[in-house]
């Protein structure tokens, strides 16, 4: 590395901790409160949604960065039967951990004992 790059790596840090401070604290810089149009709100409920399954989606079907090409893998047979779980039983209270455990039922005998 020689001293060009240096000063371009702090400044490059620099700016974007700016760019990061401003971006989290612009909320409290103005002393009106804010609004949101309605149109934002609803999509915003949809952001936790979009991110979990941007998590878990690419580790479903994918390993070692490639897409699988299979369809002996425990993680399919355990994702379809945890949503199974999930979409009949989503109005009761305990819908979330069912779904962990069905998947986890389906998983862990697929991955051990078949080696899937």
């Amino acid at each position: 590395m020689n001293a060009e790059t240096d000063l371009w790596t702090v400044l490059v840090i620099l700016g974007l901790t700016v760019i990061t401070v401003l971006t989290r604290s612009l909320f409290f810089l103005s002393s009106r409160p804010w609004q949101l149009p309605g149109w934002m709100q609803r999509g915003l409920q949809y952001a936790p949604i979009a991110a979990l399954a941007a998590v878990i989606v690419p580790e479903l079907v994918m390993t070692q960065g490639e897409f699988i090409h299979s369809w002996q893998d425990a993680r399919l047979f355990a994702a379809l039967a945890g949503t199974a779980w999930f979409l009949t039983h989503k109005t009761q209270r305990q819908a979330v951990l069912g779904t962990i455990v069905v998947g986890m039922l389906v998983y862990l005998p697929l991955h051990l004992l078949l080696g899937w």
